[in-house]
């Protein structure tokens, strides 16, 4: 590996307003209250590949599972690992592994969704951090981007586009909205469906910006887990107004081998905390903050991370129980390694079994 693993992940916002980091808040706070709408949104325009852009090295689908992962020891990121030096478990069983190393070359197809309802309205001053995020992200590899804003409906405000005039003029109408539910669930379930639709070589990233829990979803627990499970769909979250549960591993017991004991924790702890929960699960990263200091702070440590994954992946072994698997990766070489990576997927097409409520 020639690179740091974070060309993987690297303009996992793209480029959206490089040019108008001291206006997007204040355009965000000024508008209109929003009306909560049907997901429907507009249609979604295919997006040409680049002339003379750099070809694809990974071909995702729905027997190739990825699995992003940083490594680090006492805080420090540990560089320049072997896909030989890593080890992936599904259900126990090893996996062999391989390591993207050209990774910086892919596509990135990200929906960001912003909460717009309860809370939020007070939280946007905290926010305005954000377009230095997005500059900090910045790479060379493709991009599209969509923003799609959230209350009791998600609501497409703009379609996958590569223009930064449109994405600009797109966050004046993503300020709050006059809404008594955040329906986390249902945001993030109309992200991973349009992102469906994208290019599959692409990566598909979603960044969640809301409350840490759901109020007032529809989709259940269950069919999310397994929706997001099937696809290779990453979830950033940066949320406020933590709950008391913040300091616990909601994970703990997550283990066993069994797919309908791992969705039953997997549904309580999308129930305890909506936001970490689909982060852990899709190999994303999770941040939460009270005030505009701790904002930046997520986001610093975000940035950080996001430039500094490797892009593991490993086929699904034919003939795999149906279900969701429990993933878990090693470095054997640095057993003191912290290791943070994607820690399910969902096998097969079947729903989930209706016993798991």
């Amino acid at each position: 590996m020639t690179a740091r693993p974070g060309a993987c992940h690297r303009g996992i916002l793209g480029a959206m307003i490089s040019r108008s980091s001291h206006c997007w808040w204040l355009l965000l706070s000024c508008c209109a209250p929003c009306v909560a709408q049907a997901p429907a949104g507009p249609a979604q325009t295919p997006v040409a590949p680049i002339a003379g852009q750099q070809p694809y090295t990974l071909r995702t689908g729905t027997q190739l599972v990825l699995v992003p992962t940083t490594v680090s020891i006492k805080g420090q990121l540990l560089y320049e690992l072997k896909a030989d030096q890593f080890r992936i478990l599904d259900n126990g069983v090893p996996q062999p592994v391989t390591l993207d190393d050209s990774a910086s070359a892919l596509g990135l197809s990200l929906v960001v969704a912003v909460q717009c309802s309860r809370m939020a309205a007070m939280e946007y001053e905290k926010l305005q951090g954000l377009p230095t995020l997005v500059e900090s992200l910045v790479g060379g590899a493709p991009f599209e981007v969509a923003l799609v804003r959230y209350g009791s409906h998600p609501e497409l405000i703009q379609p996958f586009t590569r223009s930064l005039e449109k994405m600009a003029n797109s966050m004046a109408r993503m300020g709050p909205c006059e809404d008594d539910a955040s329906a986390t669930r249902d945001a993030v379930s109309y992200a991973n469906a349009i992102l469906e639709n994208r290019d599959s070589r692409n990566r598909h990233a979603v960044l969640l910006v809301g409350e840490a829990r759901d109020h007032g979803s529809t989709v259940k627990e269950k069919d999310l887990i397994a929706q997001l499970g099937r696809s290779n769909t990453v979830v950033d979250a940066i949320a406020y107004s933590p709950g008391a549960e913040e300091t616990t591993d909601i994970f703990k017991h997550f283990a066993g081998g069994n797919p309908i004991s791992l969705l039953l924790t997997a549904v309580q702890a999308v129930r305890k905390n909506t936001a970490k929960s689909l982060a852990v699960l899709s190999g994303g990263d999770y941040f939460h903050f009270n005030n505009r200091n701790g904002f930046d702070m997520s986001l610093e440590k975000l940035t950080n991370r996001v430039h500094n994954y490797y892009l593991l992946s490993f086929p699904v072994p034919r003939g795999t129980e149906g279900g969701l698997h429990e993933l878990k990766v090693s470095v054997p070489g640095y057993p003191e390694a912290d290791v943070r990576a994607r820690r399910s997927y969902y096998a097969g097409s079947d729903a989930p079994p209706a016993s798991v409520e």
